[in-house]
């Protein structure tokens, strides 16, 4: 089974992201969790005013280049990073090829709803959808055929189907840790925990969905339609 290994797990806003970071972290054999390491560097680069801006850029490097650096160094055991998507602002994917590249996703409906919660000035380019595709489908085209997806409601439906699946592909021991964790805000967290994270930072493990009628704006209808597409073709791959 694989000892060292770096997970890249592409994700956009609002998908369980940090609830999977901290499934990961919560792993005996993890030794470092990078969270969002690109952010500083996409705030700098597109001036977007993002809560907790200048904190966020003062927290991190943002030169792109040493973050892909810090991405690509190889660490004993199991590295986690958790990738916003729309962070990354180039085409050039070369310095994913010795990442285990993985793919988080979610309902369109439910990632729009929940995003305006926190940013009502968000887009369609701001949750991430045609980056994780392009993402995507390098990785399947150059990489692996076969990238390891997961989608974020299958994932809160019955998590430890859908993490023992994803260990045993990704060559991986199952860890049952991954299952249940301590509140509280990590020492891995970003700096942006405070405003983010509410609700992750209360939370001790998965928790089933709760199924109810959204109610979108035009605005968010909009938005979801770009996105469904994308989501419902990615879907198709998912564990």
């Amino acid at each position: 089974m694989a000892k060292n290994i770096i997970i890249a797990m592409w994700s956009g806003p609002r998908n369980l992201s940090t609830a999977l970071m901290r499934s990961f972290g919560n792993r005996q054999d993890v030794s470092n969790v990078l969270d969002e390491p690109f952010y500083g560097s996409y705030l700098l680069s597109t001036n977007k005013e993002h809560p907790m801006k200048d904190e966020v850029i003062n927290s991190q490097l943002t030169d792109i280049n040493d973050v892909k650096n810090l991405c690509i160094k190889n660490n004993s055991g199991i590295t986690y990073q958790k990738h916003m998507t729309h962070h990354i602002l180039d085409k050039d994917f070369s310095w994913l090829d010795t990442l285990t590249n993985c793919f988080l996703i979610r309902n369109p409906e439910m990632v729009v709803k929940s995003f305006m919660k926190s940013w009502k000035d968000g887009d369609f380019e701001d949750i991430g959808f045609k980056q994780q595709h392009d993402i995507f489908n390098y990785v399947k085209n150059y990489l692996n055929e076969k990238p390891l997806i997961i989608d974020a409601s299958k994932l809160r439906s019955d998590p430890e189907r859908v993490l023992t699946k994803f260990c045993l592909l990704a060559d991986i021991e199952w860890d049952k840790d991954m299952l249940q964790w301590s509140s509280g805000i990590k020492d891995y967290d970003g700096i942006w925990a405070s405003h983010w994270y509410p609700s992750v930072v209360n939370s001790t493990s998965f928790k089933p969905e709760e199924h109810r009628e959204l109610i979108l704006s035009d605005n968010e209808k909009r938005i979801v339609e770009r996105a469904m597409p994308i989501y419902e073709d990615l879907y198709k791959y998912s564990i």
